[in-house]
């Protein structure tokens, strides 16, 4: 039995092994590979699917519970119909109710309480949902069980490189034998707007109130860790080495992120072709909807739901392109994403649990 690692990230989920490797590589129509391994670390009387929402089939560990991305996944489990939580941790709060720290689950009265990730007893647990934050998930994961199933939302194990990772981290990976050696000049302008739940819960002072309402801040200029992997994924897309320029703002609104993408298409390419394209390229997948032409995607439309919208405009500019595609940054951009990983991981429909329609207003 192998320990199988989903990276939930959009812009590339790698499935890591320990012991004996075998890949396969399903393409997902987002545009991100996804690499999964076939696994029997479940029998078959176990999967087997029941209309009983009592019978949980599959016991999951929450790693990093009191976190947004966490309190997410709990939202998202409490109707799901074979993945039960029977482990939480958050090592500040260990000892507490989750509803304690988030009292928008006083219902759920069958949730474990949190404890610390050193007390957690992974014996009866199939697979772990790690939402802890990026530099601490190596040796965490390293540790785990070889049989578990790890979907992990950090960005510890995004990269192919291993030199890249702590070129842009500042650190050394810390297990490089669970990282995915994948190997493997166009020019992109990406402009992406956040709320600021993409930031974490820790406090700090630049993510007040008062600090953000009423105005927009740039981060990360030049040296956001996301360029890497978003250069990685579009090279590997396009068989050719890709550069872009990515400059994140922080927008005053606790959920959404927009990513207005500029590019200049190859001599002959019009925009329409590109709509055509990715037109094919999406048909028939659930959680990737191309609008009508001219219709602008909004944050607000896709709003604690699973689904990424996006549009194709041509730029005044001849030869280029805009592209604006509108997610959730805690569901497609984080934990919905990651229930989606572990469905495919589980053999389940990637859509099971997942049928939230956005919320308006």
């Amino acid at each position: 039995m192998s320990t199988s690692v989903f990276n939930s990230v959009c812009s590339n989920r790698g499935c890591l092994w320990k012991g004996e490797v075998q890949f396969s590589n399903l393409r997902k129509q987002n545009g991100c590979r996804l690499y999964f391994g076939r696994s029997n670390s479940l029998s078959q009387k176990r999967l087997q699917i029941t209309n009983s929402k009592q019978e949980k089939q599959v016991n999951v560990a929450l790693l990093g519970a009191s976190g947004y991305t966490g309190a997410e996944i709990i939202r998202l489990l409490a109707n799901h119909p074979f993945f039960g939580i029977t482990v939480m941790t958050a090592d500040r709060n260990a000892g507490k109710a989750i509803e304690s720290v988030f009292p928008h689950f006083i219902s759920q009265k069958d949730l474990p309480v949190m404890i610390s990730t050193s007390d957690a007893n992974f014996s009866d647990v199939d697979a772990v949902f790690c939402c802890l934050p990026h530099g601490t998930t190596q040796e965490i994961i390293k540790s785990l069980p070889e049989r578990l199933k790890v979907v992990d939302l950090s960005a510890d194990f995004r990269l192919s490189n291993l030199s890249e990772y702590e070129e842009w981290y500042g650190q050394p990976h810390k297990a490089p034998e669970l990282q995915a050696n994948l190997i493997g000049y166009k020019n992109i302008i990406i402009d992406a707007k956040s709320g600021v739940s993409g930031a974490g819960r820790g406090a700090k002072v630049a993510n007040l109130y008062t600090e953000l309402t009423e105005g927009i801040m740039s981060y990360g200029v030049t040296r956001h860790r996301h360029v890497p992997e978003i250069e990685q994924g579009l090279s590997e897309a396009a068989n050719s080495k890709v550069t872009v320029s990515f400059t994140p703002h922080l927008m005053p609104m606790s959920r959404g992120m927009q990513s207005t993408i500029y590019i200049e298409m190859a001599p002959g390419v019009t925009a329409d072709d590109l709509y055509q394209q990715l037109k094919v390229s999406y048909e028939g997948e659930e959680f990737v909807k191309l609008l009508e032409k001219g219709v602008v995607p909004r944050t607000h439309d896709v709003r604690g739901s699973n689904y990424c919208y996006m549009n194709v405009f041509p730029d005044r500019i001849p030869g280029r392109a805009i592209i604006v595609s509108v997610i959730d940054n805690l569901m497609k951009g984080a934990s919905g994403q990651a229930l989606q990983n572990l469905n495919i991981m589980m053999g389940f429909p990637e859509n099971t649990g997942l049928g939230y329609l956005p919320l308006f207003p």
